[in-house]
């Protein structure tokens, strides 16, 4: 009997273009890797929907996804024994079974991110792949302060890419906050949803804060201005990490 699976994925983005599997295959990318492995364990072809679709370079540890599958292998073996089929920069991590109505988009409940940035006065090689670095001093007190103007629902415009084709660019933030650890400081951000970059603009634009050139009341008024001039840099992908997301199931 065929059964809808829930799993849990995460990856290194580094050497990917995206999570989101493009028409003719010319680029890598994880949703594509991820059927190409799963296709090749269940010897048929197999379509992975995916939560979240992270852009090119951005890193996941709670990444969500289903797979349509009749099999006789236990579902709560299923990471272990796909194992040996996926990429050593892709791991199914988790699976259960769901309803076969359930979507990992349409139905999750939150989702969070943390963005990570090294911030001292040389960079570290061993962490390129992984952080956006800043070499000016960043106050992460005034940025944990100044982040508190994110919470709640706003139209979020100002914070979303060109290339956003969301429906609307209302979000809700849940829980923000920001915590340094030596020289790395890490933005951790909780929602309903997030528009195209909108993480790494409010990444981006903390660090202004971080620098003292804006405040909370400065990001309060570019949030009204829905002007994404206003607001910072869109900050690197490769700081950026999916940490989980969550339903009620």
């Amino acid at each position: 009997m065929q059964r809808r699976i829930l799993l849990t994925i995460a990856y290194d983005g580094s050497n990917y273009y995206g999570w989101q599997k493009q028409p003719d295959d010319s680029v890598p990318t994880v949703q594509g890797a991820a059927e190409k492995a799963l296709s090749d364990f269940f010897k048929k072809e197999i379509t992975v929907i995916g939560a979240s679709r992270t852009d090119r370079g951005v890193h996941a540890l709670g990444q969500r996804a289903v797979i349509d599958v009749d099999t006789t292998v236990p579902i709560e073996k299923l990471p272990l024994a796909v194992r040996p089929f996926m990429p050593e920069d892709i791991v199914i991590t988790d699976a259960v079974a769901v309803n076969d109505d359930f979507h990992p988009r349409f139905d999750c409940v939150n989702k969070t991110y943390v963005y990570k940035i090294y911030n001292s006065q040389y960079k570290n090689p061993i962490c390129r792949k992984y952080t956006e670095f800043c070499y000016k001093h960043l106050d992460e007190n005034k940025m944990n302060e100044a982040s508190k103007a994110f919470l709640g629902t706003h139209d979020f415009k100002a914070f979303a890419s060109s290339g956003n084709s969301s429906k609307t660019t209302v979000r809700t933030i849940f829980d923000i906050g920001v915590k340094r650890e030596g020289d790395f400081i890490s933005i951790t951000v909780t929602g309903d949803g997030f528009l195209y970059n909108m993480i790494r603009i409010i990444a981006g634009t903390l660090m202004l804060a971080g620098e003292g050139r804006i405040d909370y009341k400065d990001i309060e008024e570019i949030i009204l201005s829905l002007d994404r001039t206003k607001a910072g840099k869109t900050a690197g992908p490769e700081g950026l990490t999916l940490l989980q997301i969550n339903y009620d199931i």
